[in-house]
């Protein structure tokens, strides 16, 4: 399988003259056609990068890089991106930029923090993991009206024990060929390192009781198009009795989709937060990320989303 990245050239940061700037941000995923620029689409990063554009007054092109690429219709509160910008053009306005960000982005997206990247980060490659949540109501009147656009209403009751029984069964290295939507020349081999189901109270005030809300957080090194929410797909039919806990795990150990599994709807993911290590490994991060890394009889390019 050919690295997706090996023909670019590697830099450790940004180019010489330049500033790397990270950007710590949220955005609801409604209206937007996913994060990735699309011509004649509304997407994250056009209404950044074009914002960007504005509040520099700079005909020069301004692209972000972004550590997780969520899809159509899927929120973020943790998402963090990077831009290189001219030194000059930073030292001008870095005192003001969040601000006027602020006043020039649509109210569905927030820059809540921006500054100089360390030595060695790169929003994408130095990122370690990337936590997701998911949540679900099963309560029988449906879903509170006013987090509707947040949360999937699943019409059964759900066993959150043994969601959380066939969970375990998911976590580790494994080729996700089965959960993922294919794309020529990436690979479906990602880390789960995290897959848990908890009934929380958050819903208390619409519910009485918040027995109706259901949370699936989920961190894996990196996701491949669909991932979590065929996960949860899967996890759902063990939640409402229609299928044994061995279920997802017999899917996954196919390798090819199931038709049993729905994808689920993206309204109900946010991307949470995105790991990265210390300041003094970020660099070393960097550099491992984009090297192919391989299982038995498997090739794995770098991390994607």
């Amino acid at each position: 399988m050919v690295d997706e990245c090996a023909e670019r050239p590697v830099l450790d940061g940004p180019a010489e003259g330049s500033v790397r700037v990270r950007l710590d941000l949220a955005y609801d995923g409604a209206e937007f056609s996913g994060w990735a620029r699309q011509p004649g689409r509304r997407t994250v990063q056009g209404e950044l990068e074009e914002a960007l554009r504005t509040v520099l007054r700079t005909g020069l092109p301004v692209e972000l890089t972004v550590a997780g690429r969520t899809d159509a219709g899927v929120h973020a509160r943790g998402q963090v991106a990077h831009v290189d910008l001219p030194a000059e053009l930073w030292a001008a306005h870095r005192e003001k930029l969040g601000r006027r960000l602020a006043g020039r982005l649509p109210a569905d997206v927030r820059v809540w923090s921006l500054g100089e990247a360390p030595h060695g980060f790169d929003a994408r490659f130095a990122a370690i993991w990337r936590r997701y949540a998911y949540r679900v109501s099963d309560h029988p009147g449906g879903v509170d009206p006013l987090r509707r656009g947040h949360v999937l209403w699943h019409d059964r009751p759900l066993d959150v024990a043994a969601m959380n029984e066939a969970a375990r069964l998911l976590l580790g290295e494994h080729d996700f060929a089965a959960y993922c939507k294919k794309r020529e020349g990436a690979t479906t081999v990602r880390t789960l390192l995290e897959l848990e189901w908890e009934r929380t109270t958050a819903d208390a005030m619409a519910h009485g009781d918040g027995t109706g809300l259901v949370v699936a957080t989920v961190r894996a090194d990196a996701f491949c198009h669909n991932m979590v929410r065929a996960l949860v797909g899967a996890m759902l039919l063990v939640g409402d009795g229609r299928r044994p806990v061995g279920f997802p795990g017999e899917v996954l150990a196919g390798r090819v989709r199931n038709s049993a599994v729905n994808v689920v709807r993206p309204h109900g993911l946010t991307l949470e937060e995105v790991g990265y290590p210390a300041d003094e490994l970020l660099l070393e991060r960097n550099r491992t990320a984009r090297r192919m890394r391989t299982l038995p009889g498997v090739a794995v390019s770098p991390p994607g989303r």
